[in-house]
C-alpha cells in the first residue's frame, strides 16, 4: 500500500482499513451470502419485471374476470381446456396462446380466463364446480374450445377445436370482434 498520509477526518479513518485488507471484508458471512445471492436476485428481478409486462395472467375466477372485462372495456377470452392431457389444447397453448405476439395483444385488449378440466392437476372443489357450470352453460362438448364474451357477458365468438392458422390469424379474428 502507498505510504502517503491520508487526510484526517471521519471518512478517511475507515478508508485505510478497507484498502489494506480487501479480502477480509469479502470473507465476512454476510458479504459472502450477499455476493452469492446477488446474481440470483438480479435475474429474478429482471424476469419478474419482464413477465409482468409481457405475460397477461390467466385468471380462473369467472366473476372477477367478467368484472375486469367490463370495467376495462375488454373482451373476455375463455379457454376451455384439458391442459395436462388434451394434445390439441397443449398444442394451442404452445403454438398460439404462449406466443409473444398473442401475449402482447392480449395484455392490451383481452381478459384471459382458463376453464381447465385437468386429470392430474389438483383443483379446489369451488373451481371444479365453477368450471363444470360454465361448460354446461356454454355447451362445451370437446377441448379446446374458445369462447369470447363482450364486457356485458354476451357471447360474440366461439371456436371449437384447434385453431390451425397460427397466432396472426387468431389475433386478426379477435381484432375483428373487438372493432365490431
Amino acid at each position: 500500500m502507498n505510504n502517503r498520509a491520508l487526510p484526517s477526518g471521519p471518512v478517511y479513518k475507515l478508508l485505510p482499513c478497507v484498502l489494506a485488507k480487501p479480502s477480509s471484508l469479502l470473507e465476512t458471512p454476510f458479504v459472502k451470502l450477499s455476493l452469492s445471492i446477488l446474481p440470483l436476485a438480479i435475474f429474478l428481478s429482471v424476469e419478474l419485471a419482464f413477465s409482468a409486462q409481457a405475460d397477461p395472467a390467466w385468471q380462473t375466477d369467472y366473476k372477477k374476470a367478467q368484472e375486469e372485462a367490463k370495467t376495462n372495456k375488454k373482451l373476455l377470452l375463455v379457454d376451455f381446456t384439458g391442459s395436462d392431457w388434451c394434445g390439441y389444447c397443449i398444442r394451442l397453448d404452445r403454438e398460439i396462446l404462449s406466443k409473444s405476439q398473442f401475449k402482447d395483444y392480449a395484455s392490451k385488449n383481452l381478459v384471459l380466463l382458463e376453464v381447465d378440466f385437468p386429470r392430474a392437476k389438483q383443483q379446489s372443489r369451488t373451481l371444479k364446480e365453477q368450471n363444470q357450470r360454465l361448460a354446461e352453460e356454454y355447451q362445451i362438448e370437446g377441448f379446446p374450445t374458445i369462447v369470447v364474451l363482450n364486457g356485458d357477458g354476451r357471447k360474440v365468438w366461439r371456436y371449437d377445436g384447434y385453431f390451425a392458422d397460427g397466432p396472426d390469424a387468431f389475433i386478426a379474428a379477435l381484432e375483428k370482434l373487438r372493432k365490431s
